[in-house]
């Protein structure tokens, strides 16, 4: 099968994968095959010993209080769907931000709709940034939950995670990160961030698999689990298990998922700065090129840290279209609302969507120059 030759949408999945991710995964369905945590046989065990390495090097990474504090899921929406409807009761009170993904918003809003809970979004500055005030201003005494979107995956801009847990901790309100766009870019260990739940992808910033997810839990965090079945333990009850992390992770883990994501978050936590900067970089590059083009309007401001995330809207032709024009050219990219309509409709953007070129570790300055020269050539054309 022939792959686009520059691949730029990372915000999506990274790609392509290390090898040694194809490797590991390769490896555990050849060699080892067993159930992890079922049985006490030599593979059941070898399994096993796969996912504590995973979740050993994940708490590590993330200042968990112990490993089995680190949750497997199958993605970051699960990991979100967890927390958020794992720590809620009715008559709760929710306080989140304005770029919050549908992971986040369709939970929120299904509860609210219901009857359930009520949402309160804190508004942002004028750089897309949440403050302490707009923050605390939101927050009432039946505020039960916090949830910020770490980094959007429209606009890149970072949220000031750490200053905002420092205002809610006067009021006792836990708080969950969503890592989904920072996860193995950014630091987003519990005590840096400061949040008391930390929700991720595998398959992104961690460069593992798709279907994999983490949901980190911080101390006295015990969400209800949402899904009940077998777990290999405490057999002998037919209620679910309370301990961790046998309280959330029922049914057969995946396995070969699970070692993928191992090696991958090992080598993205180990180089974690240098892809931090690099991916800053060639964004920046991106955006000062894009910047030039007459008829692009950038997302996401310029003067606010951002992730390597480049959306822009062209002003005379489609953004879906000129994504398809790009493709042709051999360039992924992704447009449309990136299922988080709250962003844009706080950009004015609803209506149209944008282009979102996302960059990560195997991309070039190369790459980004010819996306640039490409997109400044399609708009000649149509002049």
């Amino acid at each position: 099968m022939n792959h686009p030759s520059i691949y730029l949408d990372n915000a999506a999945t990274s790609f392509p994968k290390p090898p040694m991710v194809v490797r590991a995964m390769a490896g555990t369905l050849q060699m080892i095959g067993g159930n992890p945590g079922r049985s006490g046989h030599k593979l059941s065990l070898c399994g096993g010993r796969v996912m504590q390495n995973c979740r050993e090097l994940l708490a590590d990474a993330m200042g968990a209080p112990a490993p089995e504090n680190v949750v497997f899921t199958a993605n970051c929406t699960e990991a979100l769907n967890i927390a958020i409807r794992g720590m809620l009761y009715e008559g709760d009170e929710v306080v989140c931000s304005h770029a919050e993904h549908n992971a986040v918003m369709r939970v929120l809003k299904g509860l609210e709709e219901s009857g359930a809970i009520r949402v309160r979004v804190a508004q942002p500055d004028s750089l897309g940034r949440l403050t302490p005030e707009s923050l605390c201003a939101a927050i009432t005494p039946k505020t039960a939950l916090c949830v910020i979107c770490h980094a959007s995956n429209v606009t890149g801009v970072v949220q000031p995670v750490a200053a905002l847990s420092a205002a809610l901790k006067p009021y006792g309100v836990p708080l969950l990160v969503d890592a989904a766009q920072t996860a193995g870019v950014l630091d987003v260990s519990l005590k840096s961030l400061g949040a008391d739940m930390i929700a991720m992808p595998g398959h992104k910033g961690l460069l593992g698999p798709h279907g994999t997810g983490v949901l980190v839990l911080g101390r006295g965090m015990l969400p209800r689990s949402l899904i009940v079945g077998g777990t290999g333990s405490q057999s002998e009850s037919m209620l679910q298990p309370a301990q961790l992390p046998d309280r959330y992770e029922s049914g057969t883990a995946n396995l070969p998922g699970v070692a993928g994501m191992f090696v991958g978050a090992r080598f993205a936590l180990k180089h974690r700065s240098e892809i931090e900067a690099y991916e800053e970089e060639l964004s920046e590059r991106l955006r000062i090129r894009l910047q030039n083009i007459r008829g692009v309007r950038l997302l996401g401001h310029s003067a606010v840290k951002k992730v390597g995330v480049v959306s822009f809207i062209p002003n005379e032709i489609d953004p879906g279209e000129l994504c398809d024009e790009l493709a042709k050219s051999g360039f992924a990219l992704r447009a449309g609302l990136h299922c988080a309509p709250s962003v844009h409709q706080w950009l004015g953007t609803l209506h149209t969507g944008a282009c979102r070129a996302s960059v990560g570790i195997y991309n070039t300055e190369e790459d980004v120059d010819a996306l640039a020269e490409e997109t400044w050539a399609l708009f000649r054309s149509i002049q």
